[in-house]
């Protein structure tokens, strides 16, 4: 499975403890130069610049080598060069958060989650326990409708029971 990630949810997953994830759902995973450099942000969280600096060898770094118009230059530079990486490799899925950038996917009939996405699919393999998760998650700064929070906790329920 060809999967590109932005940096967000390479972010909340370190930050709740759970990036081995990552390489138990997908595999290796390819992210754009620029979002190497997000992660190594003076204002990343010292744990996200500290496993960047030595990340794993199912991280894949790439550059695209296609130009972005329209709506995806609109984009913030990490979910600009994700999509075009999508586009580019023809990826099977796409991580990314940003709104925007979800819609922008799917104009260009890329298919995307997100980090709820990666731990909803890593609850289904038994991977992870999504409630312990999610409560970890919404402790750091991550933004999410709390509508989408129940739906997801409501299927994970309904799939224990």
């Amino acid at each position: 499975m060809l999967v590109i990630a932005d940096s967000s949810p390479i972010h909340y997953l370190l930050l709740i403890g759970h990036i081995e994830l990552l390489p138990s759902l997908y595999g290796r995973i390819i992210i754009p130069e620029i979002v190497v450099a997000e992660l190594r942000h003076q204002r990343a969280p010292e744990t996200v610049r500290n496993w960047i600096e030595v990340r794993p060898d199912w991280i894949d770094v790439r550059q695209p080598r296609l130009t972005a118009s329209g709506t995806v230059a609109e984009l913030d530079d990490g979910e600009r060069d994700a999509i075009l990486l999508a586009i580019e490799l023809e990826a099977d899925l796409l991580l990314l958060d940003d709104r925007k950038a979800r819609v922008e996917a799917a104009r260009q009939n890329l298919m995307a989650t997100g980090t709820l996405g990666v731990l909803e699919a890593a609850s289904q393999r038994g991977l992870v326990d999504l409630p312990e998760a999610i409560s970890r998650l919404l402790a750091t700064n991550f933004r999410v409708a709390q509508r989408l929070i129940d739906d997801l906790l409501a299927r994970d329920a309904g799939r224990r029971e």
